[in-house]
């Protein structure tokens, strides 16, 4: 009996056999389809088919043709779909009754999307933008024919015996009907990235999926959301988790390595009605992906390395990340390490785990409801859940007053999240297992208290490699009283602290090779700049130094900690210097190259000119020194307070259009104006333009007219002022007409 994977090529090569016979062409001719032909262009349905929504992009021509159906821009399609998204959310939310989902084929069928998808899949692939005008005729062709097969559902994933379309790096690739049996088993059985027609669909499912989505999640879900950084999240905690004094920290990301295709595409059918869509996710998650065997890995292995030219990179070929990139990408926190990569779902894969947990997140939300029990006597929570504190600064909390009111708080970054509660301990190991019930029945995830432990605030909390904690602060309070007296006191009260981990920034730099040892540091050098300039070296470092800065922006020991990085880098510097240019010690290095580094090593006295005299004709490159050698130089943390109801920059601008879209928000605006007596800057300006006009109109000649004219013209917008302006308007535009 055969193997199954060599039987499925030997069916596979049998099936190539006799479609060479029946088709001498290497690519047999599509049938054509019912969407690819128009017998009236005037008829609604065919409209819709062929030009999308709304009928646009129809018309009489050839249909077959990719440029007819080129009409409307692609980014104004995507945005009319996230402002009728959001506008769905928001109408659901405030009448508590569920809109229909949104159907999404319309959107599935127009050739516009389809190009912009080709466009960041060619930018991923290649490293450049490419515009819409320098995309090539058969390219679009090639668009059409892949968005049909996706229609017809011919498409499958994973596919790479009949390429559609070729990918813009392999654009003289081999035809696979031309390989031999040897070439094409060989390209069966061997992983490899997929193919790039299913990148093309996969980002197209994005630019449908995400809108719909981000109109819906949870706004206590962080990580693969547009606008949701660490920093966001860090900033949530510092806003909101002041008051909690027991923290549950758990791990979710099994369900992000080894998902279940049933649990995906029934989290997905909830808010996706779309039978076309859901078949294309369900088939990219149900199809198998090649995986390298065990016996090929051990041949690889027992396979001695052979001396290999170095590499010279083509020049279209995008260029690796520089060791800068590479180095910080070391410094990922736990709960960013875990990307989701689902197979054949390629960039869907984050998306598709925010939809698998946002039904943790709404669960979340029922139990901080059923928590939350306020208490009159507690600064931290009212009867109507509004914070009584100092909103200003919301992070410190009085110790002052009796600790009754119960509270849970929640945010989730990716895989991980983080439980805030204010209450007794019994009430958080009820929580817990709740926690414990509803990740077995929901998500067959085995958790137990081990893995969920009940940390308290005191004993400090790690989340993002930033160790929370709690502090003793005595503050002066000042208040106005009620005759206007200006009354200080001190006060005393505790400050969540959020400092970055000195221990893990260590851990990390030694897992870079940065330095050794576990009880004192000792830096290493870097040796894989060992063939750089002393410019390009440090260039490279100061880059590394100014992207930890940011990253521990928010840090209340930001200055300690970045100081530390630049003093574990400037090490490292100084003893690669010392190797490279045959110096004795790093104080050596230090006295010729000075404290940052940033006098040249290799020149020495008497044999060349000066390195100023150099840097000002120009025949050397200026070498830049170190940043933050010093803890003075570091910038100060930023404590600016995040805002109570945060919501990404892209959400608050959709927001804030849809209301003044809205009919009923125009209506309260002109209502509002005409009870208050006031005038619009619309109003205003036309009668600025009226009253100009009617001064362009009056002739010297014949004032008597005129004054009559200016007579009748003032009735009639007297009428106008009294209806649209109010009384007040309809004073100041009698004033212009008598000064007209």
């Amino acid at each position: 009996m055969q193997p199954p994977r060599r039987a499925l090529v030997t069916s596979l090569l049998r099936l190539r056999s006799f479609s060479s016979i029946a088709y001498p062409h290497p690519y047999p001719p599509a049938p054509l389809r019912r969407h690819q032909f128009v017998a009236d262009p005037t008829t609604s349905t065919n409209r819709g088919i062929v030009g999308g929504i709304g009928g646009v992009g129809s018309g009489n021509g050839n249909l077959l043709d990719p440029t007819q159906l080129l009409r409307d821009d692609p980014v104004a399609i995507t945005a009319s779909l996230w402002v009728s998204s959001f506008r769905a959310a928001a109408s659901t939310s405030s009448s508590c009754t569920p809109t229909p989902p949104q159907p999404l084929t319309p959107f599935l069928s127009r050739l516009e999307l389809w190009v912009l998808a080709y466009q960041k899949a060619y930018a991923d692939e290649t490293g450049s933008y490419l515009p819409r005008s320098s995309i090539p005729a058969s390219t679009l062709a090639s668009l059409l024919t892949l968005r049909n097969a996706v229609l017809d559902g011919r498409f499958r994933f994973g596919n790479r015996l009949t390429p559609i379309l070729q990918s813009p790096r392999a654009a003289n690739a081999p035809d696979p009907a031309t390989l031999s049996k040897r070439k094409l088993r060989a390209l069966l059985t061997t992983p490899g990235p997929s193919p790039f027609q299913d990148r093309v669909v996969q980002e197209l499912l994005l630019l449908l999926l995400e809108p719909v989505y981000e109109a819906r999640f949870s706004p206590k879900s962080f990580a693969f959301r547009p606008g949701r950084s660490p920093h966001a999240a860090i900033r949530t905690i510092r806003r909101s988790f002041a008051p909690y004094l027991w923290y549950i920290k758990g791990d979710l990301s099994p369900l992000l390595h080894s998902p279940d295709p049933a649990l995906v595409v029934g989290a997905l059918i909830r808010d996706v009605r779309d039978k076309k869509v859901v078949d294309l996710i369900r088939s990219a998650l149900l199809t198998s992906v090649v995986t390298a065997s065990d016996d090929a890995a051990v041949k690889k292995k027992k396979t001695k390395r052979k001396y290999q030219k170095k590499k010279v990179l083509p020049e279209g070929e995008p260029k690796p990340d520089p060791y800068w990139l590479q180095t910080f990408f070391g410094f990922a926190p736990e709960e960013a390490q875990t990307q989701p990569d689902w197979g054949h779902c390629g960039v869907l894969s984050p998306l598709l785990a925010n939809v698998c947990l946002d039904e943790f997140d709404k669960w979340m939300e029922e139990r901080i409801k059923e928590f939350y029990k306020p208490s009159k006597s507690d600064v931290v929570g009212g009867d109507d859940g509004i914070e009584q504190g100092n909103t200003s600064w919301p992070e410190f909390v009085p110790t002052t007053g009796p600790d009754k009111t119960r509270k849970v708080d929640y945010i989730r970054y990716g895989g991980h999240f983080l439980i805030g509660v204010r209450g007794p301990r019994a009430d958080v190991a009820v929580l817990r297992k709740q926690l414990v019930e509803f990740c077995d029945q929901r998500f067959r995830i085995k958790l137990d208290n081990e893995s969920l432990p009940i940390e308290h605030i005191t004993k400090g909390v790690m989340f993002l490699d930033h160790v929370l904690c709690r502090r003793v602060v005595y503050p002066t309070l000042r208040y106005t009283a009620t005759g206007g007296k200006i009354i200080s006191e001190k006060g005393v009260g505790t400050l969540l602290s959020v400092t970055a981990s000195l221990k893990q920034c260590i851990k990390q730099f030694r897992k870079l090779e940065f330095l050794k040892g576990d009880r004192e540091p000792d830096p290493q050098p870097c040796f894989r700049m060992f063939h750089a300039t002393q410019s390009h070296t440090n260039s490279q470092m100061n880059k590394l130094l100014l992207t930890m800065a940011e990253w521990y922006r928010y840090a209340d020991n930001r200055k300690k900690v970045v100081n530390f990085c630049s003093y574990i880098i400037r090490g490292s510097l100084a003893k690669l210097y010392a190797a490279k240019y045959k110096l004795r010690s790093r104080a050596k290095v230090y006295k010729i190259a000075s404290r940052n580094l940033s006098r040249p090593l290799k020149d020495k006295k008497g044999q060349s000119p000066e390195y100023h005299n150099l840097l000002r004709m120009g025949l050397v490159d200026s070498i830049d020194g170190l940043q933050y050698t010093r803890m003075s130089m570091v910038p100060d943390p930023d404590y600016t307070p995040l805002p109570f109801g945060w919501r990404p920059d892209h959400e608050k601008i959709l927001l804030e259009y849809i209301k003044l879209t809205d009919q009923q928000t125009l209506k309260e605006q002109r209502n509002c104006t005409r009870e208050d007596g006031l005038i619009t800057p619309q109003d205003n300006i036309s009668m600025l333009v009226w009253g100009y006009k009617k001064n362009a109109v009056l002739l010297p000649s014949k004032v008597s007219d005129a004054q009559g004219s200016t007579e009748d013209l003032g009735s009639d917008t007297d009428e106008l002022n009294e209806k649209e302006l109010g009384n007040e308007g309809n004073q100041s535009f009698q004033k212009l007409a008598e000064m007209s």
